[in-house]
């Protein structure tokens, strides 16, 4: 099956346990509809570079799926019509990484990157 990662922003104004309600609820869907849910990651409340329905901060989530496309495309419907859900992203990727995503390891962790001037 096909490897997608997904990430969503949730309105701001729910608690962390809600927003992360939200993951179980999307990898409940896709398992319905024949999926698996790899892994996922909560981000957190992050602020946003402009606002999106009058919010400023969003709670971030992120999910690594193996589904068909069928059961993708209605995991994104449901997350379209989710009134707590603002945006939504999937990439079909080739294959899952090891390990935590960039934005959950440290900056120590993350590799060198060119000395400042």
């Amino acid at each position: 099956m096909p490897l997608y990662e997904h990430v969503f922003i949730s309105r701001q104004d729910l608690s962390n346990t809600q927003a992360e309600g939200l993951i179980e609820h999307f990898g409940s869907v896709l398992s319905d509809n024949g999926g698996t849910l790899v892994d996922h990651e909560y981000w957190g409340v992050k602020t946003m570079a402009y606002k999106i329905n009058k919010n400023r901060k969003g709670h971030y989530a992120y999910l690594r799926t193996d589904a068909p496309a069928p059961a993708i495309q209605e995991m994104e419907r449901l997350m379209r019509l989710h009134d707590d859900v603002m945006r939504v992203l999937t990439i079909k990727v080739d294959g899952h990484e090891d390990g935590p995503s960039v934005q959950m390891q440290k900056r120590d962790d993350r590799d060198d990157r060119r000395p400042r001037r």
